[in-house]
């Protein structure tokens, strides 16, 4: 008997997701595709970032105006333009240094400037996903664990951020690990996790979209009874609430407790 039935192509995919990183970082395509389930897919759109170089390289500490002028126009609006002229349901930056430089008041005009051009699809990044899910979650009381490519200028603006918020940031800094995107592995970083462990925190940030991450939060949020959440974690699962599939959302089990929760609101 001849078997005719297909092997799954991604056609059928339900739910489509965009993404905008910078143009040599795999790190959100790959942590987003991993997460989602059979019918999500992942698109991306890549905008060049002078931090970075080819084959995903970068300088032991980033220097700032590279991240200030990642979000200027007219080059991340064109990005965001051409990647909302698909069949998407959601979009979403996966990037997150540039808000912690930009502050509450100039992400705002940042999401505010981006309107015209998203084909009126909602859209969300890091930092605006991960208040979202501290206050699902009830965390107040939060750890952020940036990049070691962060230097302590970038990573003090960054508990800054989430301070006009309203959190308590009870340890920040960039996490003592290579400055290197590969040589970044759940061990090694669920070693640093644990470092900060007696500072109590409610959750904990893993900050940075090419830091690699999900594959800790599962076994760490057993093992040290705080809330792990992730930049790539976030982005995906608040993307999904934003798109209307919330049940999508909610049965995804092995990537932390937040997948268990659903933003307070739909702006969030």
């Amino acid at each position: 008997m001849t078997d005719t039935t297909s092997p799954t192509d991604g056609w059928d995919a339900s739910i489509r997701i965009g993404v905008v990183v910078p143009h040599a970082d795999v790190g959100p395509e790959a942590e987003l595709q991993a997460i989602a389930p059979a019918s999500v897919s992942v698109h991306a759109s890549r905008i060049h970032f002078a931090a970075m170089r080819a084959g995903g390289e970068m300088d032991e500490k980033i220097p700032h105006a590279p991240v200030r002028a990642f979000v200027e126009p007219p080059y991340l609006d064109q990005a965001v333009e051409l990647l909302a002229a698909s069949p998407l349901h959601a979009l979403t930056l996966g990037f997150t240094s540039s808000s912690y430089v930009l502050k509450a008041e100039g992400e705002r005009e940042l999401y505010e400037r981006l309107r015209p051009v998203t084909r009126d699809l909602p859209i969300t990044g890091t930092t605006k996903a991960a208040r979202a899910a501290f206050d699902a979650l009830g965390a107040r009381r939060i750890a952020v664990v940036n990049p070691p490519w962060f230097d302590d200028e970038l990573s003090g603006q960054g508990a800054d951020y989430f301070r006009e918020f309203g959190f308590e940031v009870v340890h920040h800094g960039p996490c003592g690990l290579p400055s290197d995107q590969k040589a970044i592995t759940p061990g090694n970083l669920s070693a640093w996790i644990r470092t900060i462990a007696e500072h109590r925190p409610d959750a904990v940030l893993v900050a940075g979209n090419g830091i690699r991450a999900v594959g800790t939060i599962k076994p760490l949020e057993a093992e040290l009874g705080f809330h792990v959440v992730t930049a790539n974690q976030v982005i995906l699962w608040h993307a999904l609430h934003l798109a209307g599939a919330a049940d999508t959302a909610l049965g995804i089990s092995d990537y932390g407790h937040l997948f268990g929760t659903s933003p307070k609101s739909e702006d969030a």
